[in-house]
C-alpha cells in the first residue's frame, strides 16, 4: 500500500502560495495553482476532493488578503468573472518592507520565536499568519540563534472568532455568564475591539439587545461565538482601544478592597507586590477591575487572607469556600 501523502502545515502551504504568485508576471490560473503548488498539488489528483480543495484555496486567498498581501485577480480578455480563466499574482514591488525598516537575521529569529510561542489557543492563527509573512519576506532565519521556543497556552477560545468578526464588520451572538447567575444569557453584539487589561482579554462591543455599549470579559463567554448573519450595527475606529483601556483603568483605580494577610505567606507576597497595592491601617489596599475575579483569587489563598472591605467581596469569598466544603461533603 502506498504511503499517504504528508499533511502540509497551513503556514507552509501559504508560504508556497506566496512564493508562486510572486514568481509569475502573467499570473497563474486556479488549476495551475492547485496542480503545482505545495499544499494543494498532492490532493489535486483526487477528483473526489477537488471541490474541497477549491474551497480551501478561496479561504487561503482571504487569509493572504487579511495579512495585507496585495493579491491581484486578473480577468482573461473577454471573459470577465470567469473564475476558471482568472489569473492570480502578487506584484513584487507592492510586497516588500518600507525602505526605512530592516531586520537583522537575529531580529528575524526573535520575531519568529515570538510567533512560535503561541502554539495553541486563541492567538495561534494570528501567530501562524505572522510567521507566514516573515517567511515570505525572503530573509533566511538562522535556527541556531534560538535554541528553543516556549509554549504559551490561552483559554479564551472566543478571541479568534471575535477578532474575525471585528475585521469583517459582522454581528455575533454568544452565551455570557454574569457573576451571580446560574445560567448564561445569550447576547447579540456588534464587536468593536479586543483589549488586554490586568492579564485578561476583554471585548468592547455595542450590545444590540439593549442598544448600549458594553465591555465583556472573555472568560465569561461560556459557549461558541456564532455569526448572526447580520452586519454590525456599529463599526470600530482607530481610537476605540485607547478609550476602552482608559475606561478600564478608571474602573481599576476606583474599585478597591482592603485585606489582611498572614505575614510571609504566599498571599502576603503576591498581594503586596500586586500593581497599585498600598499599605493602610489594618492591612493592604488592592485594586481590581472586577470584584468577582478578585474573590476567585483571594479564595485560593485560604486562611492566609481575610477580607476587611467591601462586605460584598467578603461574602463572595466565603461563598466560594462554602462551595468547596459542600463539594467535598
Amino acid at each position: 500500500m502506498a504511503d499517504s501523502p504528508r499533511k502540509v502545515p497551513v503556514e507552509e502551504r501559504l508560504f508556497s502560495l506566496v512564493l508562486a504568485l510572486l514568481a509569475t508576471e502573467q499570473g497563474l490560473t486556479k488549476a495551475e495553482i492547485l496542480s503545482t503548488v505545495t499544499g494543494y498539488a498532492h490532493r489535486y489528483a483526487d477528483r473526489t476532493d477537488r471541490a474541497n480543495l477549491e474551497r480551501q484555496f478561496e479561504r487561503d486567498k482571504e487569509e493572504l488578503r487579511d495579512l495585507g498581501v496585495p493579491l491581484e485577480t486578473l480577468d482573461a480578455p473577454g471573459a470577465d468573472g470567469d473564475t476558471k480563466l482568472q489569473r492570480y499574482r502578487i506584484p513584487p514591488d507592492r510586497y516588500q518592507l518600507p525602505d526605512d525598516i530592516a531586520f537583522s537575521p537575529e531580529e528575524y529569529a526573535l520575531l519568529r520565536l515570538a510567533g512560535q510561542v503561541w502554539r495553541e489557543g486563541s492567538l495561534s492563527a494570528d501567530a501562524r499568519r505572522a510567521l507566514t509573512k516573515l517567511q515570505a519576506l525572503g530573509v533566511r532565519i538562522d535556527d541556531t540563534v534560538i535554541g528553543f521556543a516556549p509554549s504559551i497556552r490561552t483559554r479564551d477560545a472566543a478571541h479568534e472568532p471575535l477578532q474575525a468578526a471585528i475585521d469583517r464588520g459582522q454581528q455575533v451572538t454568544f452565551p455570557y455568564l454574569k457573576p451571580g447567575l446560574d445560567a448564561a444569557e445569550q447576547r447579540v453584539v456588534s464587536p468593536l475591539a479586543l483589549v488586554f487589561h490586568e492579564g485578561r482579554w476583554h471585548l468592547h462591543a455595542h450590545d444590540d439587545g439593549v442598544d448600549a455599549p458594553r465591555t465583556f470579559l472573555l472568560r465569561r463567554i461560556v459557549g461558541p461565538v456564532a455569526l448572526t448573519g447580520g452586519v454590525a450595527s456599529r463599526r470600530t475606529d482607530a481610537e476605540v482601544t485607547v478609550r476602552v483601556l482608559d475606561e478600564l483603568a478608571r474602573v481599576w483605580q476606583q474599585t478597591t478592597a482592603t485585606v489582611r494577610v498572614r505575614p510571609g505567606s504566599e498571599a502576603d507576597v503576591v498581594l503586596r507586590n500586586r500593581r497599585g497595592t498600598e499599605e493602610v491601617e489594618g492591612g493592604l489596599l488592592v485594586h481590581t477591575t472586577d470584584l468577582d475575579i478578585l474573590a476567585d483569587e483571594l479564595a485560593a489563598f485560604g486562611a492566609d487572607v481575610v477580607v476587611i472591605t467591601p462586605p460584598a467581596l467578603r461574602d463572595a469569598v466565603l461563598a466560594r469556600w462554602q462551595r468547596v466544603v459542600t463539594a467535598h461533603g
